[in-house]
């Protein structure tokens, strides 16, 4: 059983998380989901987030390709990773983690795990939640 996993906030689930999870899931056989917690988002967003941590959790979950959606760590972030012990870390096109910083954390942990970056997006322009976020508070100031 070959485990992947994958990551981010899913603030307002969209077609980019859709083929970034998609994508991922055919990296392995159970897809397991890191559901960034709300205080992750304020701290590097700089925001709240449109939705609660259990309901986009529960979204996630809910898409039929993805076998668990878990809450991130509160403090160490490779906690969950040192717990799962995944074959395979679905980092985003756009995903800020620097793939060589990752690599190397995970071999000091002692956990063989590939990192893959997806580089298929559906539509890069529309993909971030960020825009999407700024689109709708536009309509909303209307």
């Amino acid at each position: 059983m070959r485990k992947v996993m994958a990551f981010g906030c899913f603030d307002i689930l969209h077609m980019g998380h859709y083929t970034y999870l998609k994508n991922a899931k055919k990296l392995g056989d159970k897809l397991i989901v890191i559901v960034a917690r709300d205080s992750t988002i304020r701290k590097f967003k700089k925001r709240e987030s449109v939705l609660d941590e259990e309901s986009r959790r529960k979204l996630v979950e809910s898409l039929k390709f993805v076998d668990s959606a878990i809450l991130g760590s509160t403090g160490d972030k490779y906690r969950i990773i040192k717990k799962i012990k995944p074959d395979v870390i679905a980092l985003g096109y756009d995903q800020k983690q620097d793939e060589d910083i990752l690599k190397k954390k995970l071999k000091e942990m002692g956990v063989k795990t590939k990192v893959v970056r997806i580089r298929k997006s559906f539509n890069p322009k529309l993909n971030k939640s960020s825009v999407l976020i700024k689109k709708m508070m536009d309509i909303v100031r209307l």
